[in-house]
């Protein structure tokens, strides 16, 4: 057989789409992502010897790492075509090194998978770039260094915290900052006017009055003003406007529109995106670049002249603002623009895909044309006025194929300066300040680009991470009710009103969990470096000038961890009680004992009394959505009113609602059933009753069979009737699968010296019959 040229790239689903590109000359297959690591045991980085790094392939990669050394051996040529980012460049260094490969061996990159582009890259190879390897592997040793170090520090001082990460550790400090500010803020009250006015013709125009009132006695005064006064059209304004459309999507632009206009996560849209890339309808989906190369530009121009017309197409070459952005990819397009949709893919991927798509068309099209006209109406005995903008789109431009929230066109009635109007209806409302919102995952994304402390291939780990550690939640949380002052002229009479309106409503947004608190504050007051963004904002700068300038990154990583050590050496003097500290509810009115809260070993709870009392004091943990800051004297006190007796029953007796360590559940003797659908304060004695009967029909269909006193039961379980020894998980549970030893013999015939001899290993398994599978 005649040996071929060998690719290897990082996931299989592209080394698919790659092969058939190249023809049967070329052999192409994947690591499966990074071989080697630095060793799970053990830091792995020799602090002494100038931060030598000590790597080993992984165990999960032994067989994959085997099996490319046998290809390695019969290939007629090698090429390296791992991603093109700094993590790529990494695994092929890698590859380089554990395969024992030349460093002359050729490397191919490729912002896309296409014919053209893989074609291309074969006949345009480079070698491993050296300085983006070491770029990575500072960033590697560092976070290494890091996790590390720090971990055992706050297993030790802080309850619950898992760990701490450089990158993910500033965006910890950003949700819990945030949710601070939400806390702090002071709700003010102002009301804001409008009215429908109507004209000799009998149109109706909504205005909105220029001021809005402090009090509530001021917007009546404005109200009675009103009914006396007379309005007039003083001036009216038309301009030309227009909207220009945004550059084609970079890695976090994607993340964010993904986030706003399909629900999906960050996580996901990566994934999506990921797919698209692999099966070549997608550029590279890593980038901080908004390029487009000349032969996309050319594209977009012959589709958007064959569907729409010259006159839509208006060509554009964005330029990065960014100084730091990282490899000169290509802003992320479809890789044909004369595809606007793809079959195939599942409806999700079909929806990133169209986004992309006329996301990348539109950036070449004309600017959107309007017409605004904004009339002012004089009040005559009043010195505010009543304003009233209008817009009309006049030639759509790149609207046509992008802006799914532009609104339809808000046409005016046909007046005159000096026309008089009168009032059909007012209504002055009370507004309440809002403070800025809780962070999405597509607007944290975006924070953290701004303030430069993630790039493109990091975003969406340093979004998750925090997640999966504990420290953050992605939670939707219902509203509360809250009352508001109305003032209205209906009929010309003044009606006053309190309606009522949900307030607080969150979708998906993400909340600092109890843990979360405690672990900023702590990395704040002895770790500032950590969580400081301007000093991680520099720390990847530096990570860019390695990669650029090949500066040398063993004295980055000195720069860092010299003064980070430093800190961990003297953090092993801090106390808990300085890492724990309480805040004071108030006093509990039945025992006069005081109310605290605070984070312990198991999480958050709230304790009435003190330690050196002589009765012991009391606790509760925190649930739901109960916050360390911001819960009250009251809402602590009612934690303590469990457990709730839900009532009581012939059959089953006194039927408890409690909340325990795994959740909430129901109590009756001595007997539990979890409670999913309802919380302990709220269900009732019929809901508890349809819960209790289910789970005593489970159990009685469970059970096969029993022997008098004994623990030893026979059970049906998922894989199908087996012998239970009576004893709990952890406590030397034990479960004999009955067919295994037993073979077809009914669970029912079994005696209980045949189950205590099956438990105590003494019977062996059941040989299959060959002979009767034949």
């Amino acid at each position: 057989m005649v040996p071929r040229n060998l690719v290897i790239v990082e996931s299989p689903a592209k080394a698919k789409t790659i092969e058939k590109f190249l023809g049967k000359d070329y052999r192409v297959t994947s690591s499966i992502g990074h071989i080697r690591d630095m060793p799970k045991k053990g830091i792995g980085v020799d602090i002494k010897n100038n931060f030598a790094v000590t790597y080993e392939v992984t165990e999960d990669k032994k067989k994959i790492v085997a099996q490319l050394r046998k290809d390695v051996k019969t290939a007629n040529k090698i090429y390296l075509a791992t991603d093109e980012d700094r993590e790529g460049e990494a695994i092929a260094w890698h590859l380089l090194e554990t395969l024992n490969l030349p460093k002359s061996t050729p490397r191919i990159v490729f912002h896309e998978i296409t014919k053209s582009a893989i074609i291309h890259a074969i006949t345009n190879p480079r070698t491993v770039d050296k300085n983006l390897v070491d770029a990575q592997q500072a960033r590697r040793i560092i976070d290494r260094l890091v996790g590390f170090e720090i971990s055992p520090v706050l297993w030790r001082k802080i309850s619950g915290a898992r760990s701490a990460g450089r990158v993910q550790s500033p965006v910890v400090r950003l949700v819990v900052e945030r949710e601070r500010e939400i806390i702090n803020h002071v709700c003010q009250s102002t009301y804001k006017a409008k009215a429908d006015l109507i004209n000799s013709a009998k149109e109706l125009l909504e205005a909105k009055l220029d001021t809005e009132f402090d009090s509530k006695n001021d917007a009546l005064d404005f109200a009675n003003a009103l009914l006396e006064a007379t309005l007039s059209v003083v001036s009216i304004e038309n301009k030309p406007a227009k909207r220009m459309p945004r550059p084609p999507f970079i890695t976090s632009t994607l993340q964010q529109e993904a986030s706003q206009k399909l629900g999906f996560s960050v996580k996901q849209t990566m994934t999506l995106a990921q797919n698209l890339y692999r099966e070549g309808v997608i550029t590279y989906m890593r980038t901080d670049s908004f390029t487009l190369s000349e032969t996309a530009i050319e594209s977009a121009r012959k589709v958007i002249q064959q569907e729409f017309g010259s006159d839509y197409h208006q060509a554009r070459r964005f330029k990065t603002k960014d100084t730091s952005a990282q490899e000169a990819h290509e802003a992320i397009r479809p890789t044909n623009l004369f595809k606007s949709e793809i079959f195939g893919l599942e409806h999700r991927a079909r929806q990133l895909y169209t986004l992309i798509y006329k996301r990348t068309l539109a950036s070449q099209m004309s600017d959107a044309k309007l017409q605004k006209t904004q009339i002012k109406i004089s009040i005559s005995n009043r010195s505010e006025q009543f304003v009233a903008n209008g817009e009309v789109l006049v030639f759509p431009g790149f609207l046509s194929v992008y802006d799914y929230l532009y609104a339809d066109d808000k046409l005016l009635p046909n007046l005159n300066k000096g026309d008089a109007l009168n009032i059909a209806s007012f209504i002055a409302r009370e507004s309440f300040s809002r403070t800025k919102p809780r962070y999405t995952e597509a607007s944290l994304v975006n924070r953290i680009e701004k303030m430069g402390i993630g790039r493109p291939s990091t975003f969406a780990t340093m979004v998750s991470t925090v997640q999966d550690r504990g420290y953050v939640v992605k939670e939707t949380r219902e509203g509360v009710k809250r009352n508001y002052q109305q003032i209205e002229i209906i009929d010309n009479a003044i009606s006053e009103s309190t309606p009522t309106e949900t307030t607080g409503v969150e979708k998906n947004k993400l909340f600092p969990t109890n843990v979360a608190y405690l672990l900023n504050d702590f990395l704040v007051k002895y770790f500032n470096d950590i969580v400081d963004y301007k000093f991680s904002a520099k720390l990847e700068s530096d990570f860019d000038t390695i990669a650029s300038q090949h500066t040398p990154w063993q004295g980055v990583v000195k720069n860092f961890y010299q003064p980070f050590h430093q800190k961990v050496e003297a953090a092993a003097d801090i106390s808990r009680e300085e890492t724990h500290d309480m805040r004071k509810l108030g006093t509990d009115p039945k025992s006069g004992k005081p109310v605290t809260v605070r984070f312990g070993r198991y999480g958050a709870f709230v304790q009435i009394g003190h330690k050196d009392d002589k009765e012991k004091p009391v606790f509760a943990s925190l649930r739901g959505s109960l916050n360390i800051e911001t819960i009250t004297l009251d809402e602590a006190l009612e934690m303590f009113d469990m457990p709730r007796i839900v009532g009581e029953n012939n059959e089953f007796g006194i039927i408890k609602a409690n909340y325990g360590r795994f959740g909430p559940y129901l109590q009756y003797g001595k007997k539990y059933v979890t409670l999913k659908e309802d919380i302990p304060e709220n269900v009732t004695l019929e809901t508890a009753l349809k819960l209790i009967k289910a789970k005593e029909k489970f159990d009685a269909e469970r059970i096969i069979k029993t022997f008098g006193n004994s623990t030893i039961q026979i059970l049906n379980g998922r894989f199908g009737p087996y012998i239970w020894n009576g004893k709990k998980k952890g406590k030397g549970q034990k479960n004999i699968t009955i067919k295994k030893i037993f073979g077809n013999k009914d669970p029912k015939d079994l005696t209980l010296a045949e189950c205590r001899q099956a438990i105590a290993g003494k019977l062996k398994p059941k040989k299959q019959n060959k002979t009767a599978k034949k």
